[in-house]
């Protein structure tokens, strides 16, 4: 196979723009606006966010999960709580979340601190989720090393045994995460590279937003 040509790997963004007269005033109404434009355009998960954390130690990871819920509160995701996502969480509760909108030449890029949400928040999610997603959560170590497939389906089979029927408890490990934004980008593409990028940012009296040089 030969060389690939990464640096000719290009192409003019034209389809749409982004002026400050049409962003709404709070950010939260602004993503609410486009997150429904991305799921109208058929976008596949259109709720899949890119978390980017750094641990105690400063070592900086990222990975994708997906948005359960947004308000005015913040960003809402679920995960084992003893997931590297999670402990990274734990010694450094600040994180960014991008959703990568590429189809629709956007991105969206959030900053905040994260804090757990309430018990009677991840109850009501858990019991939301299709029960073989219940069982996952019991059977997997998130972020733990599994000597094998096998073992995995093996811890499976036995969560499937000890859970045969009736409501699965929440697992003491697993819970949800809230983003509380501190600062927001849209991010629209434009043609020659001279994309449009409005930050939204959090003070005392509410929210400013100017416009960034692309």
């Amino acid at each position: 196979m030969g060389a690939m040509d990464i640096q000719g790997l290009r192409r003019e963004y034209a389809d749409h723009g982004l002026d400050a007269h049409e962003l709404a005033p709070d950010p939260v109404d602004q993503f609410r606006f486009w997150f429904k434009q991305a799921c109208d355009a058929g976008i596949r998960e259109p709720n899949a966010l890119v978390l980017a954390t750094a641990g105690g130690d400063g070592s900086p990871a990222s990975r994708v999960v997906l948005l359960k819920a947004f308000d005015a509160r913040g960003f809402t995701f679920f995960t084992n709580l003893g997931s590297d996502k999670a402990l990274d969480l734990v010694a450094n509760p600040r994180a960014s979340i991008t959703f990568p909108w590429v189809d629709l030449e956007r991105q969206v890029h959030v900053r905040g601190r994260v804090e757990p949400v309430s018990a009677e928040e991840t109850a009501t999610y858990f019991r939301s989720r299709p029960r073989n997603s219940q069982l996952g959560a019991w059977a997997s170590r998130q972020s733990r090393p599994i000597a094998s497939r096998a073992d995995l389906e093996r811890a499976f089979a036995e969560v499937q045994a000890r859970f045969p029927e009736g409501e699965i408890p929440v697992p003491e490990n697993w819970g949800g995460l809230r983003l509380i934004p501190e600062a927001l980008e849209f991010w629209q593409g434009r043609p020659s590279r001279l994309h449009d990028r409005f930050l939204y940012e959090r003070s005392a009296g509410g929210w400013s937003v100017k416009r960034l040089q692309p």
